[in-house]
């Protein structure tokens, strides 16, 4: 596949490269003129932003193509359909910037900007003009860190925390660092496959991975690969990289329509996460985000897909869960016969609820646990819906 005609990629002498960003969808002449005036509607209200490296990626030939979807906006997107806090991380936020679900996680949002936009993601309100939930400044989040010994685990995300400045994450690394019960950081980032010379081409970045991933204390990489075409040469280095300078790896993404809703598109991707050091960890359920609407597959086709994915390739490539991350806390799908879904929460707001078992009604256009009915005598949940798609009864 040739890159996109008037984009190229900018060769330093020391060989490594660096990315373009276009912003603007009048800059990516392989799509139709007639087509842009009517996407510019779409990235008014959903930010857009990619470079000409994943633009390269895209076979402009194939109108369905995988990484196309990912990325160009689509007009489906102005469909009124989910909310933009979809799993009401609102509730959960304990200062600017600083989310608190589960006992020994904490969340810091710390940087708005990403690598590039994802057009499904479930946190597009932090782009938009008129939200304050990221803070640069997480001063008051280390406190919190701090004043909360169960605390292990600190997720640094946003936003890409791997946009900001190398100088200002060694700032955050040595301050967490200085908090004796945080064992394990964790950097949530797509960078590994929308820019890998992120990674590759800063040596400071690197020095700061060896420095602060011990034996004891690991930096953990949350990849974010959803398409085996991301996993390119340079893409697969990148992770080398983190991999030897210590930092653990392991890769999660949500199940996306017309991009890895295939079991061999998936199978595909989870081994060959697998043979680069980065198995799959989590496998999503797509929150009912507003705009998301194109992107969404039914939870019973989602799991039959994750199943069938998880017949091939090595116990290593077969690890993922298949999870919805509610607003009560992570919902694990265990399993859908004819009449039923089971299903327990792998992760739970409430204590009381961790590991709780439930059974409801199967429904093949259910996208999410609020449209579930629960299964009489079993002591399930009915959560009420609060998105504007439509409930349909499961089937008789």
């Amino acid at each position: 596949m040739a890159e996109p005609n008037a984009i190229r990629l900018e060769e330093r002498e020391s060989g490594t490269r660096r990315v373009r960003y276009v912003r603007d969808i009048d800059k990516i002449p392989n799509i139709p003129p007639e087509e842009r005036a009517r996407l510019k509607a779409v990235a008014k209200r959903y930010v857009f932003r990619v470079n000409d490296y994943y633009l390269g990626l895209i076979d402009w030939n194939d109108p369905n193509d995988p990484i196309k979807q990912l990325i160009i906006p689509r007009e489906e997107e102005l469909n009124d359909w989910g909310q933009l806090d979809a799993s009401n991380e609102q509730a959960i936020t304990v200062a600017r910037g600083v989310q608190h679900k589960y006992a020994h996680t904490v969340l810091l949002l710390c940087n708005e900007v990403c690598g590039a936009y994802c057009r499904y993601c479930f946190r597009k309100r932090l782009f938009m003009d008129d939200n304050d939930e990221v803070t640069n400044d997480v001063s008051e989040g280390l406190r919190y860190i701090a004043d909360h010994p169960e605390v292990t685990n600190v997720l640094l995300t946003g936003g890409d925390p791997l946009l900001m400045s190398t100088r200002r994450l060694v700032e955050i690394f040595e301050a967490l660092r200085a908090i004796p019960h945080v064992r394990i950081i964790r950097i949530g980032t797509k960078m590994p496959a929308f820019d890998p010379w992120r990674i590759l081409s800063d040596d400071k970045l690197r020095e700061a991975f060896r420095t602060f991933s011990g034996p004891q204390k690991r930096i953990y990489l949350m990849a974010h690969f959803d398409h085996p075409r991301e996993l390119t040469d340079v893409a697969a280095e990148g992770i080398d990289c983190c991999v030897r300078d210590g930092v653990i790896c392991c890769n999660q993404c949500p199940m996306i329509k017309g991009v890895n809703d295939c079991p061999d598109v998936l199978s595909e991707l989870f081994q060959k996460l697998s043979w680069i050091g980065c198995p799959p960890y989590y496998l999503f359920q797509g929150r009912p985000t507003a705009g998301n609407e194109p992107y969404e597959v039914p939870i019973v086709r989602g799991w039959r897909i994750f199943q069938e994915a998880l017949r091939h390739g090595s116990g290593l490539a077969r690890r993922a869960r298949f999870v919805m991350s509610h607003e009560t806390g992570k919902i694990e799908v265990l399993a859908v016969d004819e009449k039923k879904i089971y299903v327990r929460y792998h992760r739970a707001k409430d204590p009381n609820d961790r590991g709780r078992f439930m059974i409801y009604q199967r429904n093949d256009d259910a996208y999410w646990l609020d449209q579930l009915e629960p299964v009489e005598g079993t002591n399930t949940p009915r959560f009420k819906p609060s998105s504007p798609f439509e409930v349909n009864e499961g089937p008789e």
